[in-house]
């Protein structure tokens, strides 16, 4: 059955009289309590649907919606006479349904749901005997029946997130948490009563179902009389059985009186990883509410793991709340990855480097601490020092590019942590204090109070001049000493002035060299004498190509690192504005695998440069060093790689062919996420202005065969380079091979084709075992490159098509050989 749209949205939630309205008008018809046969069925239709209820009418099971547009739909079981209507078990979590799909008793499998095309999308499972019927029971449990009306499948047995009065849980068998509140596909954290008897809460790493460490476990391993089910009783206690049967490990240690008839009850492992059982009552007006019985652990902030984030994410610091629940926060100078997931990962919102500023800025200068009391990451240890003071903890970390942060406890215990951190939380047992390194400009560390509310303690040798703070106590005590009526118009006349300066200053005058104005508004124009300084002379090379020299440089009024391309072009006052143009074009693309424009320089001839968000390396340092990355790792970057050019391509305002991708502009972040760079400069750049490839754009190697015929350019270039780049992340070795020892593998897409035909691709990656254990996905990665160096451009697939067959929903046909003719060509998914 489909719930109503406001049983799932916060925004009806917020106005309880729509709520009630809504919930009358679209209330669902609910089936008569009764055996469901063989052949009867459920549809997934907001408008129209039906839900098979208990015999009390107090659970439902159907469909509900999963969004405010009823476009996916959960199965599952719910409290149908609740206003919230409280989800207890779901079958399709991870596959979300979309309406119109059906879920039916079949005589062989029991429960089946499929879309509207009839693809299977979930079922209860292969049942032995023949099914008769089934059943939704008074305690929540769906029930498949055989003709001899015993059991052969129930969702008691089956469970995701919550366990009811009732329900036992045997040993192995496993609860797994939500991703979110509103997500409900499977998260990281589990409960299950292990093999020995003790019951534990873990953690595993997604996507995979490796386990980690517990961080709570029950201690009912006992040699002599180990734990054998998990029970919840018709009173409300939760226990683990002993062997013996008449011993028990109460888990609740109390119930609210008249609880085996006036109380529902549930006992759910959140989506924050702790198990919380509730109690709602059936009676007592509008005002019921799920009410809080007990919780394990007690104090999830506080709960290690062994390895992994905890209930917050890395570099975030973990907070439990009045109600016991966990809140989840970034510490100062840092922020969230993902805006929408509070407690996912943070991250720091500069880049940490390892030596001090080439323009000769001491490292004291460039770096600070951030002081938060009572904090702690406790699982990324890398160094303890003591006896050791708190000045020489603070000099210690400073001075050590792999310090992060550093906890100083019992007044000479100096603990450094390196990136990233983990199982942040705040802990009153500490007895110390968190010093966390920002770096200067991003972070004002001299103040008491920052960001997300935790408190910063002032820090000596602060860059901050005292004479500064104290003209400024100075400058408001003479405010405040003049009249009102004086203040007052001071203050229009300063805003006057700002409004002036601020019209000025975005005002284009295209005939002007020297415009100041912001393109965007997170584009900069900076001035030459700024990056110059910024660059300290340009000093520092980091990389040269087809389009310029880049250089390392920080800008000195906020301690920003960037990336400094030196263009090589020039452009007079006719092509200023179309300068101007493109670069604005440039800096409204935003993509997670796309290096950001920070800003730009256009200042008269040889003076056209763009500001890069710096980055710590390049894919060509990362694929060709001494040591292979791991499979996953490239299989990472490959799809990374993939997706940026599909959002050139296909899915950003302006379409933009790169022209030179190569792991050389393929920059990686701090998590090994591929980011593309150099994007839009084709097109900025006339082709008669490049001094490295005269009327070619491109790298040796990387050169689709149209830029050598008179043909016009397409985006088709950039798959011909990206089916390259994905060779070489398959192979861990270049595209072109100068070695004289080479031979047959000296260029790389030939290789790759002869291996291909030969049926010998283990030789394109020597081997290598991690990679021959995902024999399957190997072959479809080569066979999608192939199909990408096609020298026909209409043969070769678009990027959407190649992003669709690494990700495996598009099936890759055998490739042709790229150097022949052919009418072959990939068809649209």
């Amino acid at each position: 059955m489909a719930a109503t749209a406001a049983s799932l949205s916060p925004i009806l939630r917020r106005s309880p009289p729509l709520l009630i309205l809504l919930s009358l008008l679209l209330l669902p018809t609910f089936a008569a309590a009764q055996n469901i046969t063989v052949g009867q069925s459920l549809s997934a239709d907001a408008a129209n649907s039906t839900a098979w209820l208990s015999p009390s009418g107090e659970f439902a099971f159907g469909f509900r919606p999963l969004d405010e547009t009823n476009t996916t739909f959960l199965l599952c079981i719910w409290y149908a006479d609740l206003p919230d209507r409280t989800i207890v078990w779901s079958a399709n979590g991870d596959s979300p349904a979309p309406a119109g799909s059906t879920v039916q008793l079949s005589g062989t499998v029991g429960l089946v749901l499929a879309n509207p095309q009839g693809s299977e999308i979930w079922r209860s499972g292969q049942l032995s005997g023949g099914v008769a019927s089934a059943s939704l029971t008074d305690s929540g449990n769906f029930v498949i029946r055989a003709r001899n009306s015993s059991p052969l499948w129930e969702t008691f047995a089956n469970p995701t997130d919550t366990i009811l009065p009732s329900q036992t849980l045997g040993r192995g068998i496993i609860l797994s948490s939500r991703r979110s509140e509103s997500d409900f596909s499977k998260g990281r954290f589990r409960l299950i009563l292990q093999g020995d008897g003790n019951l534990v809460l873990t953690t595993v790493n997604l996507p995979t179902e490796q386990v980690n460490g517990a961080y709570y476990a029950a201690g009912t391993n006992s040699a002599t009389d180990p734990g054998t089910q998990l029970a919840f009783d018709e009173l409300g206690f939760l226990s683990v059985v002993r062997t013996n049967g008449g011993s028990r490990f109460n888990l609740t240690e109390s119930v609210p009186s008249s609880s085996n008839g006036g109380y529902y009850q549930r006992a759910i492992l959140r989506f924050d990883g702790v198990l919380t059982q509730y109690y709602y009552p059936k009676s007592g007006g509008s005002n019921r509410s799920w009410t809080h019985l007990w919780n394990q652990p007690e104090n999830i902030c506080t709960a290690r793991t062994d390895i992994g984030s905890g209930t917050c994410g890395f570099n975030s610091i973990c907070d439990l709340e009045s109600d016991g629940r966990p809140s989840c926060r970034c510490p100062t100078g840092y922020s969230l990855m993902d805006p929408d997931d509070p407690y996912g990962n943070c991250r720091a919102n500069y880049t940490q480097g390892c030596e001090e500023d080439n323009g000769g800025v001491r490292i004291e200068e460039l770096y600070g601490f951030v002081e938060i009391e009572n904090t702690d990451w406790p699982t990324s240890d890398y160094a303890l020092l003591e006896p050791f003071t708190e000045e020489g903890c603070r000099n210690s970390c400073l001075h050590d590019c792999m310090c992060a942060a550093a906890i100083f406890r019992s007044g000479d215990m100096c603990w450094k942590k390196k990136m990233p951190l983990s199982n942040g939380r705040l802990d009153g047992n500490l007895n110390g204090k968190a010093l966390l390194k920002v770096r200067r400009g991003n972070v004002n560390v001299s103040r008491r109070t920052g960001g997300g509310g935790w408190p910063i303690a002032p820090e000596a040798g602060d860059v901050v001049k005292r004479k500064d703070r104290e003209g400024l106590i100075v400058m408001g005590s003479v405010l405040f000493g003049i009249s009102a009526f004086v203040n007052v118009a001071l203050v229009i006349a300063i805003c006057l002035g700002f409004q002036f300066v601020y019209r000025k200053k975005n005002r284009f005058d295209s005939g002007s060299n020297d415009s100041v104005g912001a393109i965007e508004p997170n584009v900069r124009c900076f001035t030459y004498r700024e990056l110059e300084e910024a660059t300290d002379g340009f000093k520092e090379e980091l990389g040269r190509g087809a389009f310029g020299i880049v250089y390392k440089g920080v800008i000195r009024d906020n301690g920003r690192v960037v990336a400094v391309k030196k263009l090589n072009s020039s452009v007079n006052n006719d092509t200023a504005k179309e300068f101007r143009t493109e670069v604005s074009v440039i800096g409204q693309i935003h993509h997670k695998n796309l290096v950001r424009l920070v800003g730009y320089c256009e200042e008269g001839e040889q003076r056209q440069m763009l500001v890069y968000e710096y980055l710590n390396g390049t894919l060509a340092d990362y694929l060709f060093g001494e040591v292979k990355p791991s499979w996953s790792k490239r299989i990472h970057i490959a799809l990374g790689v993939a997706r940026g050019l599909l959002y050139l391509h296909e899915e950003c305002s302006t379409q933009v062919i790169h022209c030179d991708i190569k792991p050389q502009n393929v920059l990686l972040d701090d998590c090994q996420n591929a980011r593309i760079s150099d994007f839009g400069l084709a097109k900025l750049l006339q082709l008669n202005q490049s001094q490295t490839h005269t009327a070619i754009r491109g790298t040796r190697g990387y050169v689709a065969i149209e830029w050598f015929r008179n043909s016009p350019i397409t985006v088709k270039v950039d798959v011909y380079s990206f089916g390259v780049l994905l060779l070489e992340l398959i192979c861990c070795r270049k595209g072109v091979d100068s070695n004289e020892g080479a031979g047959e593998r000296a260029i790389l897409t030939d290789w790759a084709f002869d291996c291909y035909a030969e049926g010998a691709i283990d030789d394109l990656v020597d081997h290598e075992m991690e990679v021959l254990n995902d024999r399957e996905r190997l072959e479809k990665f080569v066979m999608t490159a192939l199909w990408c160096i096609q020298e026909e451009p209409s043969v070769r697939p678009t990027m959407r098509q190649v992003w669709q067959m690494l990700e495996g929903v598009l099936e890759v046909p055998d490739p042709p050989c790229p150097s022949g003719f052919t009418v072959t060509t990939i068809s649209k998914a």
